[in-house]
């Protein structure tokens, strides 16, 4: 499918759940939010009716998110289902690995090795001042689990002003010795409310760090649909990326659909929903009009996060948290 700027948009990432067993502060409130009942969630069911769907369009890529999806009940049972669709190849999950470990061996089995772990902090006291809980240890020894059944990882670290840009150069030490993609993200504003994102540590502050201490910092090309900027430091195993989420210096190249929990559809991360269809496919329509509707929000997709987000009816300061979203 291409969008009205000739985009291929081949890419849907679907969180599974909004609940989350961290409270991470630029993410929800220390209390968490109001989770939505069951009955509001897209059910299993219905989720693989979508993918099958947008399987035809053309889609090949399904990343599952959160809040933290293994969270949901016989999440393992969604991921089975998937595997069965001839269409996606490449099926990815967002976890904060807390509770992945179990898993790992059965995510093998079904072909699904490419994760990406979020880890804001290698300081334990840092991380538990960031998530408020003390999983440290426990995310690290899935990192190291993950690694020594040779899965493909991409550990993510949201970079706060003030609060842990001293991880950045000790995070990307990670990629000497391991091959993942260390990538450091922009912090943006559904940040649970802990603050207004007045003060912002930017991507060219990043990068400015990591080329403080790494001279010989190689750009490496991109692909279509890459949201990071890649860079390689020469003998290092992994690599190192920054992305721009708040400056959105990657639109032109976008090429996904988000879907919430509840089955809001999100054509750009700053808009604010476009679309339910959780409440069209329960209105009883046919796989044909479920079809068409996706084709026409894909036609209508903005042309970048700025416009998205001049086009939203609800205010700036109305933007959900991340765990709402589902990253």
């Amino acid at each position: 499918m291409k969008d009205s700027f000739d985009r291929t948009i081949n890419y849907v990432r679907i969180a599974v759940t909004d609940r989350c067993n961290l409270r991470c502060f630029y993410c929800m409130p220390a209390n968490g939010i109001p989770y939505e009942p069951k009955a509001h969630l897209l059910s299993y069911e219905e989720i693989t009716r979508l993918l099958r769907i947008l399987g035809g369009l053309g889609f090949r890529k399904v990343r599952f998110t959160g809040g933290e999806p293994f969270l949901r009940k016989d999440f393992m049972q969604l991921l089975e289902n998937t595997a069965k669709l001839e269409a996606f190849k490449s099926i990815h999950i967002t976890s904060n690995g807390t509770l992945l470990q179990r898993h790992i061996p059965r995510l093998q089995e079904l072909g699904i090795t490419k994760i990406n772990l979020s880890i804001d902090s290698l300081d334990k006291e840092r991380f538990h001042k960031i998530t408020r809980r003390d999983d440290f240890e426990k995310v690290m020894e899935t990192f190291h689990m993950l690694v020594d059944h040779s899965f493909k990882i991409k550990l993510n670290a949201v970079i706060m002003k003030g609060i842990n840009t001293q991880d950045i150069i000790p995070l990307a030490e990670l990629a000497k010795d391991y091959p993942v993609d260390v990538r450091f993200i922009e912090e943006m504003p559904f940040n649970g409310g802990y603050k207004e994102n007045l003060e912002m540590y930017s991507a060219r502050d990043i990068f400015s760090d990591l080329k403080t201490n790494y001279a010989d910092l190689e750009q490496l090309p991109s692909a279509h649909g890459d949201t990071a900027t890649l860079y390689q430091v020469p003998e290092y195993q992994g690599n190192i990326g920054v992305i721009a989420a708040f400056s959105r210096t990657f639109c032109n190249t976008c090429n996904r659909l988000r879907i919430s929990s509840k089955g809001e559809i999100k054509s750009c991360l700053y808009d604010d929903g476009v679309f339910n269809i959780r409440d069209f496919m329960r209105s009883g329509v046919s796989d044909q009009e479920l079809s068409d509707k996706f084709s026409e929000i894909i036609r209508l997709k903005p042309k970048d996060g700025f416009e998205a987000e001049r086009a939203r009816k609800s205010p700036k300061s109305a933007m959900k948290s991340m765990s709402s979203i589902g990253g």
